[in-house]
């Protein structure tokens, strides 16, 4: 493999898992930026995601349709947590939010063993996505390009629903001035709703697309939410240019630290983190309230 191909290659490899962490990430920071709700539940809802994927995959034999409906059904529990757990503690301290949201990782995670098991679960890529491709004169998986492609493609979507869209133009007000948007006559509650859904759902479109790569076993989603926790910081809470950025760079520096330096992986993405904080104490995208 010439130095070309093999930069080329793990290039890909990185965009293929900035595309997972970003996924996760990003339905953080708008859960936060909108709410102002640290969502500890959210590696759990990824893991749930995963196990949904898993079933509708085996009930449809379809993994597109997995893919389509898992984030929805993942994401109506987000709705129904919002309305039900979160809504009435609006008005207490968050570290109540906290408290809830660790509970519920907790439940989410209980049941899931009750109802799947503990052996892990995995799909197969569709026939469409298996094998490979030829890049530079070398191989390289067609699932992993997709995922990279597919990740683009959501950040593109996610990007112009925020700035081109009126209802993206009242999310980003509500994260501004709920208060104002409310005397302006919009319900700032379905709002609030809708976005706590929509990152739910995302976290859940992370967990079906990882499902091929890393299987779903119990514990998935507390590996994956600490990786999406650095990002959020390393971007700027509640910045979603952030969560773009610090995906891609987690992603590199991992998919690199883990080539040349496979011991001080996981260090490297923490010191990226504390190096980020020094310079930028509120992230890279982050801006004070």
């Amino acid at each position: 493999m010439s130095f070309a191909s093999f930069l080329v290659t793990q290039a890909l490899n990185a965009l293929a898992l900035s595309a997972l962490l970003f996924f996760i990430s990003v339905g953080l920071t708008l859960i936060f930026g909108i709410m102002r709700i640290i969502n500890f539940a959210h590696g759990a809802l990824y893991m749930l995601g995963a196990y949904a994927g898993y079933s509708l995959v085996l009930s449809t034999g379809s993994y597109w349709a997995a893919l389509a409906l898992a984030p929805v059904l993942v994401g109506g529990v987000g709705v129904g947590v919002e309305r039900v757990l979160l809504r009435p503690l609006y008005r207490r301290e968050h570290g109540a939010f906290l408290l809830v949201t660790f509970g519920l990782a907790l439940v989410i995670a209980e049941a899931i063993r009750l109802g799947w098991g503990p052996t892990p679960r995995r799909f197969p890529v569709p026939p469409i996505l298996a094998g490979s491709v030829t890049i530079l004169g070398d191989p390289f998986p067609t699932y992993r390009l997709f995922l990279a492609a597919f990740g683009c493609l959501m950040v593109l979507a996610l990007w112009q629903f925020l700035e081109r869209t009126r209802l993206g133009l009242l999310v980003r007000a509500t994260a501004q001035n709920a208060e104002m948007v409310h005397a302006l006559g919009v319900n700032v509650d379905w709002i609030r709703a809708g976005v706590f859904g929509l990152g739910c759902g995302l976290a859940a479109l992370g967990g079906v697309l990882a499902v091929p790569l890393v299987t779903a076993y119990l514990g998935l989603g507390v590996s994956v939410v600490v990786e999406a926790f650095v990002i959020v910081i390393i971007g700027g809470m509640g910045s979603f240019v952030g969560s773009v950025v610090g995906s891609l760079l987690i992603g590199f520096v991992q998919t690199f630290g883990n080539f040349y330096l496979p011991d001080l992986a996981l260090a490297a993405i923490y010191l990226a983190m504390l190096a980020v904080l020094v310079l930028r104490p509120r992230g890279l995208f982050g801006h004070e309230e």
